[in-house]
């Protein structure tokens, strides 16, 4: 309707200027020629509105494109990056228990050690002790049967092992009752002693093999107490070592996961962050560009009429009829 209204001023002026100038050019072919000049400057303003309407769109197709490939992106990390820090966290846990664990098996393979070697510090003085006293029985025994066999009892009886002997005889729960009288008595015989047969040296003799067996029989436990000790610390040795190795390990790898787990924290907070600049910018681009496609389209409509309305004006001034006025 507009559109008219202004052929309609255009046809007004037309004719009343051409009234008022020189007759000799029809104000019929004024008009149209004007109307000619707004046709092609309605068609030029088009095609430039046409082309500004294509480059928008094309950053709308572009622009959407990278954003929906962004947001598509982030959509599928973040939860990718929590589900892994959550992964990690729980890594983190248990790497804390397995290191406390490998604090206090290691404080125990300690302890255990420190307790075997000051078991077998007491085992070993207790040898020595029970060897000591074994050597010197043995030896005492030597002596008095040496002593019988060459005829010197009597010497023998005023002897330091003699007194050995003395207190041998009283203390050692083992022996036949009657070997100990007879072995006492000639203890106490003195130097007046005079053998009259071998039953004391052989009472002397088998006292002596019996304490070297005992003392042999003692000295194997021995031995075996000091393997089992050097086994049991060589394999508590190991177990710290493999300890103090997970240990190391341990704290290395809580460090490295605390560190990534707030690495990761940072890019899924930044990431979040980018989706949700990214959606909004999205939904703005989608609502600006429907509006400029729907403002287009209106435009584009309505120029269309209007080229319509002017080429059929254009047309009917153009006949014959009109061009004779």
């Amino acid at each position: 309707m507009a559109f008219v209204r202004v052929l309609a001023v255009a046809l007004l002026a037309a004719v009343a200027q051409g009234s008022s100038q020189d007759s000799s050019m029809n104000p019929i072919r004024k008009v149209v020629t004007l109307l000619q000049a707004m046709q092609k400057k309605v068609t030029a303003e088009g095609e430039k509105e046409k082309d500004l309407y294509d480059k928008f769109m094309c950053y709308c197709k572009t622009g959407g494109s990278d954003l929906s490939t962004s947001i598509s992106s982030a959509e599928t990390k973040v939860p990718a990056v929590g589900a892994e820090i959550t992964a990690s966290e729980e890594k983190l846990e248990q790497s804390k228990a397995d290191l406390k664990n490998a604090q206090v098996d290691r404080s125990a393979a300690e302890a255990s050690m420190a307790e075997a070697k000051a078991l077998r510090e007491k085992e070993a003085a207790a040898y020595a002790g029970e060897k000591a006293e074994f050597d010197t029985n043995i030896a005492a025994l030597t002596k008095a049967v040496a002593a019988l066999e060459k005829g010197m009892a009597g010497s023998f009886l005023q002897s330091d092992a003699a007194n050995v002997l003395r207190k041998v005889a009283v203390s050692k729960v083992e022996m036949l009752e009657a070997d100990r009288q007879d072995l006492v008595a000639f203890l106490a015989q003195g130097s007046s002693y005079a053998p009259s047969s071998g039953s004391i040296t052989g009472i002397l003799k088998e006292l002596g093999d019996e304490m070297s067996k005992s003392l042999a029989d003692f000295t194997a436990t021995e031995e075996g107490s000091i393997k089992t000790c050097e086994a049991l610390i060589a394999a508590k040795k190991k177990e710290m070592a493999a300890l103090s190795e997970t240990v190391e390990f341990k704290t290395a790898q809580i460090g490295e996961l605390g560190v990534a787990i707030v690495t990761m924290k940072e890019d899924l907070t930044d990431t979040e962050a980018a989706l949700a600049e990214d959606q909004a910018y999205f939904a703005q681009m989608e609502k600006s560009c429907k509006t400029k496609t729907a403002e287009w389209e209106e435009r584009s409509k309505t120029r269309a009429e209007e080229l319509v309305a002017l080429a059929d004006t254009i047309k009917v001034l153009n006949d014959d009829d009109a061009l004779d006025l």
